[in-house]
């Protein structure tokens, strides 16, 4: 090695040279972690626009995600509409979810007939009885066209409500059809009360309002208005289900209409039932297809959003107004 190679000059332009190269290096990885990081901004950004635009859409009705296009099918089908789990106002078996399905499958010019797939232990009283006064409207405006239900595991109650106003109903053996009654229950906690020295304090304007309060002794007057209203809604239960199968009953009032359950089997063959039969079989004889489409509204996550909302108001209204001690239903 020479001694120019190892004068001070020459080290001196090495130390800079590599001094450049760091900085440079330095400067080119801030620049490329500082592009990253825009990157991720700008897409989190969009993100949450996205989310927003769409959010706006599912509110203002801009998008409609509930159900398949009856007039987008290019063949003749058999439509399904599924009333599906506990019926209430704000479940996937509320009246506006079924009613919205079962108006598309009608519309459709290329649904041959409609079958309800019932599964369901039954429910509110209002729900059961705006479905029904829907599917007889849409029959009487659609004369030519045949809506059954098939039920699957559960057809009580409210449920039956809905498929007496259908024209047939079909079950498997092992079917639970029935359970024509209804029910308000609730609890009684003045035993434990007295025993924990728990002291109830309740203010009301209007003798009535606490009516059914479990935290007081149970009013024999209370008790009979009660009874009184849930006779005057069973009998509105007895007279859709003889308006909707009529000669078909095969057996006593006593027996049809207090409240049992029965399999499938015996509820063919006691007339609440008109025959054997699933979707597939259904579809292929009473139809003459094997081509279904499912109606079924299904909830997108912005309707899921705003219900729950809503429902948790009706939740704290209830509670302060002291509604939400006892339920009726049909059952």
């Amino acid at each position: 090695m020479t001694d120019f190679e190892n004068s001070p000059s020459t080290a001196s332009a090495q130390d800079v040279t590599w001094q450049r190269n760091l900085i440079e290096k330095l400067t080119l990885a801030g620049h490329r972690q500082e592009k990253s990081r825009s990157r991720w901004k700008n897409f989190f950004r969009f993100l949450w626009l996205a989310f927003a635009f769409l959010f706006l859409a599912s509110l203002m009705g801009w998008l409609d995600w509930t159900r398949p296009d009856g007039k987008m099918a290019s063949i003749d089908h058999v439509a399904i509409v599924r009333l599906d789990g506990v019926m209430d106002s704000e479940g996937k078996a509320s009246a506006d979810n079924v009613i919205d399905g079962l108006r598309a499958a009608f519309k459709s010019s290329r649904s041959k007939g409609v079958i309800l797939h019932c599964n369901t232990p039954g429910g509110s009283p209002v729900q059961a009885g705006r479905i029904n006064a829907e599917i007889k409207r849409l029959r009487a405006a659609n004369k030519d066209k045949q809506i059954v239900t098939v039920v699957d595991e559960l057809c009580a109650s409210a449920g039956y409500y809905v498929a007496v106003a259908t024209e047939k109903i079909y079950v498997d053996q092992a079917s639970i059809v029935g359970s024509i009654g209804v029910i308000m229950d609730g609890f009684g906690a003045t035993g434990a009360m007295e025993k924990l020295g728990i002291e109830r304090r309740t203010i009301t304007a209007g003798e009535n309002k606490a009516m059914m309060d479990p935290f007081a002794p149970l009013n024999p007057k209370h008790k009979e208005y009660m009874q009184g209203m849930l006779n005057e809604i069973h009998q509105q239960f007895i007279k859709v289900v003889k308006e909707g199968r009529g000669t078909r009953l095969k057996a006593p009032d006593a027996e049809v209409f207090s409240g049992l359950v029965y399999s499938g089997e015996r509820s063919v063959a006691l007339g609440i039932a008109d025959g054997f039969g699933d979707i597939d079989l259904v579809t292929r004889d009473v139809f003459k297809t094997e081509d279904v489409i499912d109606y079924t509204p299904q909830e997108n996550p912005f309707d899921r959003l705003t219900k729950r909302i809503g429902a948790s108001f009706g939740k704290s209204f209830a509670a302060a107004s002291g509604m939400d001690s006892a339920s009726l239903r049909w059952r």
